[in-house]
């Protein structure tokens, strides 16, 4: 079962997140099948990806959907994981190239240097004029060099967003999509009160150092094949943890054949008016589940009419 664990080191002003995505994550591989899978890369990838914005959703407590991506100029244009605030995930990706088996994050997306990582916050609930907070990250260091792993380029963000030191591990295959998040507390209380602001104890934290040097040691085949017990004793055997009920995880997709009909409607009737005289119908296939929406033409003729001139015994597309 999919699980994630959240935990507090007694005494120190550290926390941590532990996510294991199993039957959730095998689930969005099988629904992908009927479209083809992806490369192996690519689907390591979308598995980090989906481990990762579970863990960054759990840690804001965000009342609407997390959108991690990364987009760029090598063979996969995009890979997109969105998480909502009860933790249902779904992913997809658009691979426009040849991936080789052994690609890393540059050679999948970075090749000229175009990369890019953004994670947006969309409300729920939008008020007025409101707008989804977005943050964008480039897919290299401080130095410019490129980097390898989505752990790296989100460390990178929350040092950036957050002014927190963070420690991340990520890891995925077909079985399992896996992460541990290792973060320093901002500061509270007195701490704000004499003005610190958390970057100025960026990397000063003795406690959060330490802990992050145990995070380091879990190898990707541990996170991946090891039970959430066994890899908190081996790392953390002599820290005080405070262990917080855990939580399930799931795939769900937000597609709906409403939102599809709406989506059509924002064609226009001779648009797809064209494609039904074509094909007969016209179908639309879900990129992150594979659902499949088909629309005859009676069922177009309804969704152009106004509700109200609809003749008896018809119904509104549901």
């Amino acid at each position: 079962m999919s699980e994630l664990h959240k935990f507090l080191f007694d005494g120190l002003p550290v926390r941590g997140m532990l996510v294991r995505l199993t039957d959730a994550w095998q689930d969005v591989l099988k629904r992908r099948e009927a479209a083809g899978p992806f490369p192996a890369p690519v689907r390591a990838l979308l598995g980090e990806m989906a481990a990762a914005g579970v863990l960054m959703q759990s840690n804001i407590k965000f009342n609407g959907a997390l959108v991690l991506q990364v987009f760029g100029d090598g063979p996969v244009k995009l890979a997109v994981a969105e998480v909502q605030p009860d933790l249902s995930f779904r992913t997809t990706a658009k691979v426009v190239g040849e991936v080789k088996p052994t690609a890393q994050l540059e050679a999948m997306l970075n090749v000229h240097g175009k990369g890019r990582c953004a994670i947006t916050l969309d409300p729920k609930d939008k008020k007025p004029g409101q707008q989804a907070y977005q943050g964008v990250v480039p897919l290299h260091g401080d130095h410019r060099e490129p980097l390898q792993e989505l752990a790296q380029v989100l460390e990178h963000y929350m040092l950036q967003s957050e002014q927190l030191d963070t420690r991340l591990v990520l890891a995925a295959n077909d079985q399992v999509a896996a992460g541990l998040l290792i973060q320093r507390l901002p500061i509270e209380g007195e701490g704000n009160l004499e003005g610190r602001r958390n970057e100025d104890d960026i990397g000063l934290s003795e406690g959060f150092n330490r802990v992050a040097h145990l995070a380091a040691t879990l190898t990707q085949e541990e996170l991946l094949e090891l039970d959430v017990e066994t890899i908190l004793h081996r790392l953390f055997w002599e820290e005080p943890l405070i262990r917080f009920e855990p939580q399930t995880p799931h795939f769900a997709c937000t597609c709906s054949r409403e939102r599809v009909g709406q989506m059509l409607k924002g064609l226009g009737r001779e648009e797809i008016d064209s494609v039904v005289a074509e094909r007969g119908e016209v179908e639309i296939g879900c990129e992150f589940c594979g659902q499949q929406y088909h629309f005859d033409p009676v069922d177009v003729g309804e969704l152009f009419t106004p509700p109200g001139n609809q003749p008896p015994g018809s119904g509104a597309v549901q």
